[in-house]
């Protein structure tokens, strides 16, 4: 039986970590699955969270890892699958914007043979400026993630649509191959664009969010992070 490992990085999360492994523990998928946290160095009180749920419970597929510092999203990612034994990964971010329950969805294109990776989009739409993109900035990420899906598009000659997505599957033996060497939000440019240059097509599937606002929590920037992005696109374009 195919079995997926779900990678929670996770950073200063005390308010929604709980739910979050929660609604993962109960998630009854078609596949085995085993959930890996990585705190990265939170100041918070997210371990306490994580491990107050954990001693709640008499039986979990959950593994707790910890950063003694905060390195970056990348690299917590990173540390996860190190730490991993599913055939495949898929990455939760900790703040609730994704619903596990797409899990369901998405894992059945990997089920049926269909492809081998799958992401999440939830741009293949129009900009909805009552929800989504209600503000400015919001509409800036919106557009700066449809710039960068296009650039990746046009590079390596593949339609994506959403490559910032959080909900990436994709196999962990082929992950080690791509010798990811990102820490932070580039991550997500650069595990793309690999995957893309070892000749995988990435079939995406929609799927819809809750986004959070930045006095929420929500960590990232949408110029710095963007300008990082664009250069990583660029740059394993032409290089590995």
């Amino acid at each position: 039986m195919i079995s997926l490992s779900i990678i929670v990085p996770v950073y200063n999360e005390e308010k929604t970590i709980g739910k979050i492994l929660r609604q993962l523990d109960y998630l009854e998928l078609p596949i085995k699955k085993e959930i890996i946290i990585v705190d990265d160095g939170s100041s918070d009180g997210t371990v306490n969270q994580i491990e107050k749920y954990l001693s709640s419970v008499k039986k979990s597929s959950i593994k707790l890892f910890k950063h003694s510092k905060n390195e970056g999203k990348g690299k917590a990612v990173r540390t996860g699958i190190s730490k991993a034994k599913g055939e495949y990964i898929v990455i939760q971010d900790a703040d609730l914007e994704y619903d596990p329950n797409y899990l369901k969805i998405l894992i059945q294109p990997i089920l049926s043979g269909e492809r081998k990776v799958v992401y999440g989009t939830r741009l293949k739409r129009m900009p909805n400026l009552k929800v989504d993109e209600r503000t400015p900035r919001f509409l800036l990420h919106y557009l700066g993630n449809r710039i960068l899906s296009f650039m990746i598009s046009a590079l390596f000659i593949a339609w994506i649509t959403d490559m910032e997505t959080g909900y990436k599957i994709f196999p962990r033996r082929e992950f080690h191959k791509l010798k990811i060497k990102s820490t932070g939000f580039d991550f997500e440019p650069e595990i793309t664009t690999k995957l893309l240059k070892r000749g995988h097509k990435i079939l995406e599937i929609p799927i819809k969010t809750v986004p959070r606002g930045y006095s929420e929590g929500k960590k990232l920037n949408t110029f710095s992070d963007g300008s990082k992005a664009l250069w990583t696109i660029i740059k394993y374009r032409f290089v590995n």
